[in-house]
């Protein structure tokens, strides 16, 4: 359902009627076409955690966007958005791989289907050498286990339980994106 949803997202990018240039734009469009394809439940933006749940080890606080049920005993999706703006590719790399293990832990926690959609024009993010954090993003390299941070703070790292391949599809000219589903394993 989520990715007729990210089709009819890509149509109008094609044909000039939606514009996504930032983050919060792709929020707010896909945030416009969930509401209309799902109307007997909630659709809500950067949602706090502990609105569902009354766990505390979640890598992040607030997910992108939620749906589910009005009163919270169906929570159907959890969507994580990324559209990098500023480089920072192997920084960005390490937030998209956080990302995976937030969705990882919502879909454990309660979610049916918890997924992150990345949207990237700038091809370093998905074309040029494959060494280390690159090869996952470039390359196609299996993505799952512990994952170093590989920049800055190098003691930090996450882990993740499932198994991912990282399949970039073209928009247009250099706009692409990547659907990644929790799969924990």
């Amino acid at each position: 359902m989520i990715s007729e949803v990210v089709r009819d997202l890509i149509k109008g990018v094609k044909v000039g009627k939606i514009e996504i240039y930032n983050e919060f734009s792709l929020q707010h469009e896909i945030g416009i076409l969930l509401r209309s394809r799902f109307k007997n439940q909630k659709v809500q933006f950067e949602r706090n955690v502990s609105f569902f749940f009354h766990l505390s080890n979640f890598i992040k606080r607030e997910i992108d966007i939620a749906i589910f049920s009005p009163d919270k005993k169906t929570l159907s999706y959890a969507i994580e958005l990324k559209f990098p703006r500023n480089g920072q590719y192997p920084e960005q790399m390490f937030s998209f791989c956080k990302d995976i293990q937030f969705i990882e832990q919502l879909k454990k926690s309660g979610f049916k289907q918890a997924l992150l959609i990345i949207f990237a024009d700038d091809p370093l993010f998905y074309s040029g050498k494959g060494d280390g954090i690159y090869g996952y993003f470039r390359q196609k390299r299996k993505l799952s286990g512990l994952v170093k941070k590989p920049t800055g703070r190098k003691d930090e790292a996450i882990n993740l339980s499932g198994s991912y391949v990282i399949e970039w599809i073209t928009v247009s000219d250099a706009l692409k994106y990547s659907i990644i589903e929790a799969n924990n394993g």
